[in-house]
């Protein structure tokens, strides 16, 4: 098990920013991670990943132009910064470990997964 653990979830109000953390182990510095989120009642959904190198970034369409994926090469840390924030954009936020150095926006990509951190944007 690679032990993935997430921070920075809080209640925000809309068109506020927040910046979400994912600590590792260093097991994951030369994989793919990733941002899902879940809203009650509603299925997981992709919302980010970086590759090992940060040369492949993918994002959402919903999230683009928004949230910024980040880490530093080979780490395994990785940072959301999300800004403009919606209503909908409410949800637990999980973190995830690639199988794979490249790894993108289908969950079966994903090894490791956190327990999430609760983000509300109010309106």
């Amino acid at each position: 098990q690679v032990p993935v653990r997430e921070s920075g979830g809080r209640v925000v109000e809309a068109g506020g920013s927040l910046t979400l953390s994912c600590e590792a182990s260093r097991h994951a510095s030369n994989n793919a991670m990733g941002w899902f989120r879940q809203a009650p009642g509603k299925e997981r959904e992709f919302v980010a990943s970086i590759s090992w190198n940060r040369a492949s970034i993918i994002y959402a369409d919903s999230v683009k132009g928004r949230f910024t994926i980040s880490r530093d090469r080979a780490s395994s840390s990785v940072s959301l910064q999300m800004t403009a924030l919606k209503p909908e954009d409410t949800a637990a936020y999980i973190c995830a470990v690639g199988l794979k150095p490249y790894a993108g926006r289908d969950s079966s990509g994903y090894r490791y997964w956190g327990q999430g951190t609760q983000v509300t944007v109010s309106s």
